[in-house]
Parts: C-alpha cells; sequence; structure tokens
C-alpha cells in the first residue's frame, strides 16, 4: 500500500454522491496503491437523503474508511445567508479535521486531500502538514470556468451583479452570460461573497483541480481553462476531468420504494419516446401559480408526462430552493379535475422519482430539468434530450452553454414577473416531442451518449485522465 487518499466533502446530496463515488473509482482500479478515507461531518444541512445515503455508502462499501468527525460544539451565527454559514462551519470544523489528519498519518501516509471545493476555508489546515490539495468539482467545467474568473470579474467593476442589468458577462470560454439574477449570493453585499472569493482565490494553488465532466462535453470551456485564460495573473493547476460519475440506481432505489414501482411500471406501459419527464431535483421548488401554469401547459400540450412535483414553500415566484420535506397536496394545488383528466396520458408523483431509472426507461423521449449538474450528466448518458429551466446556483450557467454553445437543449423562457406561463410550457414540450427541432436535438444527445461512453473506454479521455491524476499522487 502507497498510502491514504483523504476525500473532504460537504454533506450536501448533490456534492456527495459524486465525490463518495469518485473514491469507490480509486479503490475499484487502485485498491492495492491506495485506501480511501472520507472524513464525515455533521451540521444543520445534514438532511435525511445525505443520512440515508451514508448509511448505504458504509455498508455496501467496505473498502473506504468512513471517518465521523465530532459533533461541533460551537454554533454558527444566527440568521446568516446560507453560503455565510456553511464557511463558518467548515472552519469551526479546521480543529477536527488537523486531528483527523494527524490520527491517520500516525498508521499511513497520506499521499493527498481531495476536497470540496466549497471546502476551501480549511485548506490552510491541510497545506501545513504538507499534504497535497486537490479540489473536487461536482458542477461541471462551466462553473469551474467561472469560479476561476471571479477574482477577475471582481477586480474588473466594483457594481453588484444585479446592478449591471443590460451587461452580460464576458468569460473566456464561455458564451455571453446575463449578469443579474445569475449569482444572487455572490454579489459584493451578501455576507456569502468572501466566501465566494477565498474559493476563486484557492483553487488556482491546489495541485490539481478533479471535474465531474468529460472531454467532449465541454470542450471549448475546458480548453479556455487549460490554456490559463480563467486565471491570468497566476497558473492553472492541472485540470483531471473524470466524468461521468453518477448516483446509481441502487442507491436511489431507497429512497421510496413504493413510488418507484408505481412510476416504472406505469412508463413501462407507454409506447416508445412519448413521455416528458418533468423533475427538477431535491431541492426544487415553485410557486403554487407556477405549479398551475405548468399544469395548464401540459394538458394543452396533449403528450404523455410524468412529473416529480414537491410542495411549494412560498408565494415568490422566484423563491426556487428549499430543503423542506413533506407530500404536496396534489387536488389542492392543481387545477380542478386535471389529475383526471389526464389520467390517461400523465402521472403525477409527489416529491420524488428515481430520475436515473425513469430516464433510462424507453417510454421516456424528454426531459424538463433545472440543470443541475448531476440531471445533466444523467440525461446525458441516458440520450434523452432536455427543455432547460434553471432555478438557482450554477444552473443558469450550465443552461446557456447547453442551449448556445453545445445546442444540445431548448431553453425554457421566463417572463419578467419570473413566472413560465403555460402557453411557454406547452410550446417547449410540444417541440420537444413532435417537432423537427425536437428530433434534431435528440439525434444530438444520443451522439453525445455515445461520447460520455467512450470516455471511459480503454483509450478514453477520462480514464487517460484518471490514471494521470493518480500517478500525480506518487511523483
Amino acid at each position: 500500500m502507497e498510502g491514504t487518499i483523504v476525500i473532504y466533502p460537504i454533506m450536501t446530496i448533490g456534492h456527495l454522491v459524486s465525490i463518495v463515488e469518485l473514491g469507490k473509482l480509486i479503490n475499484l482500479h487502485h485498491h492495492h496503491r491506495f485506501s480511501v478515507t472520507v472524513i464525515i461531518t455533521e451540521d444543520q444541512f445534514v438532511t435525511p437523503d445525505v443520512t440515508a445515503f451514508l448509511r448505504r455508502a458504509s455498508e455496501t462499501t467496505s473498502s473506504i474508511t468512513f471517518h465521523k468527525l465530532p459533533t461541533l460544539s460551537i454554533k454558527p451565527s444566527p440568521n446568516r445567508s446560507r453560503a455565510a454559514v456553511r464557511g463558518e462551519i467548515i472552519g469551526f470544523n479546521n480543529p477536527n479535521l488537523l486531528h483527523a489528519l494527524q490520527t491517520i498519518s500516525e498508521t499511513s501516509t497520506v499521499r493527498a486531500v481531495i476536497m470540496d471545493f466549497f471546502c476551501a476555508p480549511a485548506s490552510s489546515v491541510v497545506s501545513d502538514l504538507g499534504i497535497p490539495i486537490y479540489y473536487y468539482v461536482p458542477a461541471g467545467a462551466t462553473f469551474l470556468n467561472f469560479m476561476l474568473y471571479l477574482n477577475t470579474i471582481h477586480n474588473q467593476t466594483t457594481k453588484r451583479f444585479k446592478d449591471l442589468t443590460t451587461t452580460k458577462l464576458n468569460i473566456p470560454g464561455l458564451p455571453p452570460i446575463p449578469a443579474p439574477g445569475i449569482v444572487p449570493l455572490m454579489d459584493r453585499d451578501e455576507e456569502g461573497y468572501p466566501y465566494f472569493l477565498e474559493m476563486s482565490s484557492s483553487l488556482p494553488k491546489s495541485k490539481g483541480i478533479i471535474v465531474n465532466t468529460f472531454e467532449s462535453l465541454e470542450s471549448i470551456v475546458i480548453k479556455a481553462i487549460n490554456d490559463g485564460l480563467c486565471v491570468p495573473e497566476a497558473p492553472t493547476p492541472p485540470i483531471y476531468t473524470i466524468g461521468p460519475l453518477l448516483d446509481s440506481p441502487i442507491n436511489q432505489s431507497v429512497e421510496g420504494e413504493k413510488s418507484e414501482n408505481q412510476t416504472l411500471s406505469w412508463l413501462d406501459a407507454q409506447p416508445s419516446q412519448s413521455v416528458v419527464f418533468l423533475c427538477f431535483g431535491s431541492r426544487g421548488v415553485f410557486s403554487k401559480a407556477q405549479v398551475k401554469e405548468i399544469a395548464v401547459g401540459l394538458e394543452k400540450s396533449g403528450q404523455r408526462f410524468l412529473w416529480a412535483l414537491r410542495k411549494p414553500v412560498s408565494e415568490d415566484n422566484n423563491k426556487h430552493f428549499s430543503l423542506e420535506q413533506g407530500d404536496p397536496d396534489l387536488d389542492a394545488l392543481l387545477p380542478e379535475g386535471f389529475l383526471e383528466r389526464t389520467k390517461d396520458r400523465g402521472l403525477v408523483v409527489k416529491q420524488w422519482a428515481p430520475q436515473v431509472e425513469v430516464l433510462s426507461r424507453k417510454s421516456v423521449g424528454g426531459f424538463v430539468t433545472h440543470c443541475g449538474w448531476n440531471s445533466v450528466l444523467e440525461t446525458v448518458c441516458a440520450g434523452v434530450p432536455i427543455v432547460a429551466w434553471p432555478l438557482y446556483a450554477e444552473q443558469h450557467f450550465n443552461k446557456e452553454v447547453l442551449v448556445e454553445q453545445t445546442k444540445l437543449a431548448m431553453p425554457m423562457e421566463e417572463s419578467e414577473d419570473g413566472i413560465v406561463y403555460a402557453a411557454e410550457v406547452e410550446k417547449r414540450v410540444r417541440a420537444l416531442m413532435e417537432s423537427d427541432e425536437g428530433k434534431v436535438f435528440r439525434e444530438r444527445m444520443h451522439k453525445m451518449k455515445e461520447e460520455a461512453m467512450a470516455a471511459w473506454s480503454e483509450s478514453g479521455s477520462s480514464t487517460i485522465s484518471f490514471t494521470k491524476l493518480v500517478d500525480s499522487w506518487t511523483n
């Protein structure tokens, strides 16, 4: 055994799943060279799906050690933004992380610490021990590109992003990105803004950056990063593209077996490529008004549909993120008689659907998605064309690249009041499922599916990149 690779994730399901998959990948291909230890923390962001995932992972992956840090006795400051609290918690955990790394080092050489890029406030702990830091980006190269360039943008203007109402951000390798509303948590007057600046400054100082993507999916963006255009004032560390790393159907199946069986049985009874799937991740929510517009648009489209619907938490049409759980009241939310009128061609499921399994079904011909990166990779690997409807976080960046650069997605256009009206839903769903344009998107996505599969072939881009990453730990 040549040493240990320590993985330090944040306890958010969208980040946690793929970084643990990376640990499994290391163990699968190099178990004789490296042991893998995943550092687990407890904080207020740990949700039931995170707890369930960690339990399954520890039970089914005996070759990976899960090292749990002590529960924090210090509480984050009240009434702070989610980003600010996240950064504060990571800082509070630094003494525990230091002790964990020292303990591991007593019996094994720690060759590298792979940390989620959100864990940047812990970088000093690792570097002071002389251990190489590799950042893991569970999002694609598109958001990495922005994060690397953020300090440059910060130094170019003193204005807030949301005040640049007519401005598009010109970032190397990306199509012009509309400034207002895209990154509201990164405005200068937001208390979490310094946290993102710290990430931007820390990324170039690492030994390497690991990204859950593959070369042909984001080739223009990756080239801009590798050419040093995103960090003009310093060398760019090596970029390792080792995707797609996806959640397995086994992990998803325990979320709700009864719901899963009903959903998949219904899909299996539908004609080939006839169903449009609407799902907006484990955190995406809409207002009641928006839910009704989606329902009306789906009904008027005449298309078969499967819709995973979460409970609204606000009447604000611009609030799209929620950690709240609870089944929605379909009768109260949906237009009167909607379920009865669409029962022969539609199915609405509460909260959740087994997305990997759904996208793999032959009956699914289209996907209306929030463009979370895991969902993008899952639909690419299934070869299902998409309508892009971004809601929060980096999803707006993903949408712009998918629509404008790679031409893999149709956009869902919202009005100035933040609502996507029924006519737009109807138009986009019809176009995706019925039009010649939709066929073109389907052909492009099928080709990208083949390229995703080729990335992990013996001479594929992700295989080569992963090999270089592993070699860097001993050279």
